[in-house]
């Protein structure tokens, strides 16, 4: 854990000197062979683009580690990836497409309790939306296409949500009706308290939601960026100078 802070402090000290915030991103665990924390670079890009610098953060076995690595961060970005352990909020396993990582859950849960705890800015991001729905008391539908079958088509698709008045999106972007990209089976079932619900596709399924330094949407607004579409890259420089 000690090399893992210090190169974080080390990032934070060249951070600050170009006064840019230092992001953290939630890595994958690669269980398969000898492990290794992996990130699709989408989303450090963006991140680097908006104005920050990014890191990738490796998994983590403690909530100390995680406590220690929020203390050098300015915010920090939880990514898309595997499903969400349903006994995380009180279910078995539905069927065989919930492809479970336990190595990442008890990672991502501590990294979640201290960015919550720590009060900084943190961006979550399709499985980052689940994530911090399950952390703060909600749950989840695992697998949409047997629990919601006339749903809109969120498995590699894209599709119009529907931004509620005043929210974040529809500031951002002028209108409430918004096309996204769609490339996940799991979503939102019950809210957890305190979070206000600001985005949905036509078929409920919760596209975006706010909370206390919290910004969330199901979508993935780095491929867009990626992509070439850089009027995403709005929601990155929205957070990133909210983490100033």
């Amino acid at each position: 854990m000690r090399r893992i802070v210090l190169l974080f402090a080390v990032l934070a000290a060249a951070a600050c000197s170009h006064k840019a915030p230092l992001i953290g991103i939630s890595g994958s665990y690669a269980s398969e062979g000898v492990g290794a924390t992996t990130l699709n670079t989408n989303y450090s890009q963006a991140i680097s683009k908006a104005g920050g610098v990014p890191v990738v953060i490796p998994t983590l076995n403690s909530r100390e580690e995680a406590d220690a690595v929020l203390a050098v961060l300015d915010g920090i970005v939880f990514s898309g990836g595997e499903d969400l352990d349903p006994s995380l909020y009180g279910e078995a396993v539905l069927n065989e497409t919930v492809f479970v990582d336990s190595v990442r859950d008890v990672s991502d849960v501590f990294l979640a309790q201290a960015a919550l705890a720590s009060k900084k800015p943190i961006l979550a991001i399709c499985r980052g939306e689940q994530l911090m729905n399950v952390v703060l008391g909600g749950s989840l539908w695992q697998d949409l296409a047997e629990q919601m079958p006339d749903n809109v088509g969120h498995g590699g698709t894209t599709h119009k949500i529907l931004a509620e008045p005043g929210s974040l999106l529809a500031e951002l972007y002028g209108t409430d009706s918004i096309e996204v990209n769609s490339t996940h089976h799991q979503a939102v079932k019950d809210v957890a308290p305190g979070l206000k619900v600001t985005a949905r596709s036509g078929d409920g399924i919760v596209e975006a939601y706010e909370g206390d330094n919290l910004i969330a949407v199901q979508f993935h607004p780095e491929k867009l960026v990626r992509a070439g579409d850089d009027k995403w890259l709005e929601i990155f420089k929205t957070f990133i100078a909210r983490c100033r």
